[in-house]
């Protein structure tokens, strides 16, 4: 563990000196040297050389990856307020970051809230050191913006639940090792008190993983089919019934998770900021167009809101509050305000963005319009945005709920298609 003294006896300096000494005796010193003189050059080449994974594990035994969790369970222990200046020097040196983002930003909360001690010690430490994935198995064909409709049915059988079903849209199921899975244990009861949260091996016997091509290319979407799998009750996070509950930690924190620092940090368009898309614009000459030109300023003023809005929502999480439906704010308007930043982009590479020649690439045009075509699933995943929006008139605005039929019913006696 870095930090050497109990987290409450460090200053805000001895905290910001403990994580410089630490990335200048970890990181190459090439890679130092580069970020003090800014070479760009340097830098990338320096970055290259550095292994991934192994630099994700170290960063997390050292604390620093998750700076707020308790030192038992792999973090530093570091209140928000400093949590931010580990933060400020990692985005400083810039540093890698697991993309193990369902994990640390979403399971790990929700264990810290839920958890046992016992599961704490089993999953956080791995987890914040990049050597296992999680995924959330939460949507299923019938139940998307309605998660609590899910139907995947999981029988207690003495120490252990059986579990059937399909989930789909599972980002990272194909390389996860484990799943936050929330499944109906009780029909008899209304939909959301019938359902209990589990943490399932991706790898036990019936788990079956298949990948869902995108218009990316990529695969990072899963559906994902459970025939008998069984699940120890050692891995129910919460009470029999209290799913819901539970998963809607999970959901609170998701939207942070999209919509946080990382989302709205300096790489949004093809790899580069916004200020560098301005920069561009002023050498093509594509600043002169005076419609470009505004688009390109208001894409900057959002840019600054969105960030105002997580300094924000940062400022209430150092007073101690948790993530609440207020996160779907900056979820939602970060989602729609990508669009329109890839969508100004490609306009900007003009005939570029329709061909190019993979080598000869000089423009970043693939990475520009792989960035545009990747946007299309922000207003959707997490949370599509007339759900959050429903959310945000609901539980943040106080107007009356939209009507709800089947809240109060049996979920067992739902109406559904066959």
């Amino acid at each position: 563990m870095t930090v050497t003294q109990s987290p409450g006896a460090l200053t805000d300096e001895e905290v910001r000196d403990q994580v410089v000494a630490w990335l200048r005796e970890n990181l190459p010193a090439d890679w130092v040297k580069a970020i003090d003189e800014g070479d760009e050059e340097a830098f990338r080449m320096a970055r290259a050389g550095v292994d991934y994974n192994d630099w994700c594990r170290r960063l997390g035994e050292a604390g620093w990856a998750t700076p707020t969790w308790p030192q038992e369970y792999g973090g530093a222990g570091l209140d928000p307020s400093q949590a931010k200046i580990v933060n400020d020097e990692l985005n400083k040196y810039r540093v890698h970051r697991s993309f193990n983002v369902i994990g640390i930003g979403m399971g790990g909360p929700t264990l810290l809230q839920w958890g046992t001690d016992e599961q704490r010690r089993q999953w956080l430490p791995p987890m914040n050191q990049h050597r296992e994935i999680w995924c959330q198995l939460f949507s299923e064909p019938g139940a998307g913006s309605d998660v609590a409709g899910l139907a995947t049915r999981a029988v207690r059988d003495g120490d252990e639940w059986i579990v059937n079903g399909q989930k789909v849209w599972t980002t990272l199921a194909h390389i996860a090792r484990w799943g936050m899975l929330v499944a109906r244990t009780d029909p008899d009861l209304p939909k959301h008190k019938g359902m209990t949260y589990f943490i399932v091996d991706m790898h036990s016997p019936g788990v079956e993983v298949r990948p869902l091509k995108q218009i990316t290319g990529d695969a990072e979407f899963n559906e994902v089919f459970f025939a008998d799998v069984r699940i120890p009750d050692a891995n129910r996070v919460g009470d029999v019934g209290a799913g819901w509950s539970v998963a809607t930690e999970t959901l609170m924190n998701e939207r942070v998770a999209l919509s946080g620092a990382g989302s709205t940090g300096g790489a949004n368009v093809g790899g580069g900021p916004v200020d560098d898309l301005v920069a561009a614009a002023k050498s093509s000459g594509a600043w002169d167009d005076l419609v470009l030109r505004d688009r390109l300023v208001q894409a900057v003023i959002e840019g600054r809101l969105v960030k105002i809005s997580n300094f924000r929502a940062a400022a209430a999480r150092r007073g101690g509050k948790r993530a609440g439906p207020e996160g779907s704010i900056t979820k939602l308007f970060q989602a729609e305000y990508n669009q329109r930043l890839q969508n100004l982009a490609v306009d900007l590479l003009g005939a570029s963005g329709m061909a190019w020649a993979g080598a000869d690439d000089q423009a970043g045009a693939g990475a520009t319009v792989r960035g545009f075509l990747r946007s299309r699933a922000n207003t959707i995943e997490g949370g599509t945005s007339e759900v959050m929006r429903n959310i945000l008139g609901e539980r943040v605005l106080g107007l009356p709920k939209e009507p709800s039929v089947d809240k109060d019913i049996p979920w067992k006696d739902v109406k559904r298609n066959a």
